[in-house]
């Protein structure tokens, strides 16, 4: 099992930047993907950036991309989420996850198996 922590969290205005992010503890030798979602009041969880742990490639939705950008630290069981020009749309509870098996849609939250609490972000026009 793989535990994770988000933070980074706030309440910010359109344009301006938050960075999340997110440890894990646990069995992090057995990680394939970190991600992150997004969830929003009434909305259903959605998918916003990947990474595959041992080649670095990176996903993104097509409304973040150019905007939001997924990375690691070399050495950490750490990845973080850069968030620059906010939006509204962007208001949502932001949960990082982990994907130890490898062989599922990493655009779906049932291909991963441990989530993090989630942190609010908050983008005010």
């Amino acid at each position: 099992q793989v535990q994770l922590v988000e933070s980074g969290g706030g309440l910010v205005q359109a344009g301006d930047s938050l960075r999340l992010p997110c440890a894990a503890s646990g069995r992090t030798f057995s990680t394939y993907r970190m991600g992150w979602f997004r969830q929003a009041p009434g909305k259903e969880r959605e998918f916003v950036a990947a990474m595959t742990w041992m080649s670095g490639t990176t996903y993104y939705r097509d409304s973040v991309k150019g905007r939001f950008t997924i990375t690691k630290e070399n050495g950490k069981n750490m990845v973080h989420l850069q968030m620059n020009n906010l939006q509204p749309e962007d208001t949502a509870v932001y949960y990082c996850t982990v994907d130890t098996r490898g062989f599922g849609d990493r655009t779906r939250p049932s291909s991963y198996s441990s989530w993090g609490q989630g942190t609010q972000v908050t983008v005010s026009s």
